[in-house]
């Protein structure tokens, strides 16, 4: 197979885009997000997940996230990774989206990475969802040390598709799927669906 040219996905919201609309089923401005998937890297309590923690902003269509860097989460000696605050932007970015909608996945993620984060640092995440089009979500976000009124660590934006729980159904395993509740016939039904 050869070289394939490929125009990336377009990050930025179109100008007749309309502004997001909260959900009136999602928490309330100040409350605590619940976590999306307990198995999740970003915002489950799992060995190796980062653990953030969300709460919804004053405006409803936007989060505050708090990731506190460890020690299991350092790439150069001392410093965070910044493949982990690309898994913190991305789940705090999506964390925003179910501000607007109930389910979606990760179409793109742009990061700029400003300056380095030492271990034993509290990042704060600000996310916001900026647009929504169709089944595009236009969301962006970023990090400070030291609260949100501190040094910019990092900025990101990306792009969020919503999708139905049928992607779940297709595309995830089984023994994740039932333990959340589904049945094998009703992930067999949607595999077969493919």
């Amino acid at each position: 197979m050869g070289n394939v040219l490929r125009v990336p996905i377009p990050i930025d919201p179109p100008a007749d885009a309309a502004a997001p609309q909260r959900n009136p089923k999602a928490p309330a401005p100040g409350e605590r997000t619940a976590s999306h998937f307990e198995g999740c890297r970003g915002c489950g309590d799992v060995p190796g997940s980062l653990r953030l923690r969300s709460w919804v902003g004053d405006d409803g269509v936007s989060v505050v996230s708090r990731f506190d860097v460890l020690d299991e989460h350092q790439g150069a000696p001392g410093l965070l990774h910044g493949g982990m605050l690309m898994t913190a932007f991305d789940d705090a970015l999506g964390t925003a989206y179910t501000q607007v909608t109930r389910s979606a996945v990760t179409a793109r993620l742009e990061t700029d990475f400003r300056r380095p984060v030492p271990v034993g640092t509290t990042l704060w995440l600000r996310s916001r969802v900026d647009a929504v089009v169709g089944r595009k979500i236009f969301v962006s976000g970023d990090a400070h040390l030291d609260g949100l009124a501190g040094e910019v660590a990092g900025t990101a934006r990306a792009l969020f598709l919503k999708v139905g729980v049928e992607h779940f159904l297709r595309h995830g395993r089984p023994e994740d799927l039932e333990a959340l509740g589904a049945s094998r016939e009703v992930i067999e039904a949607a595999r077969a669906a493919r």
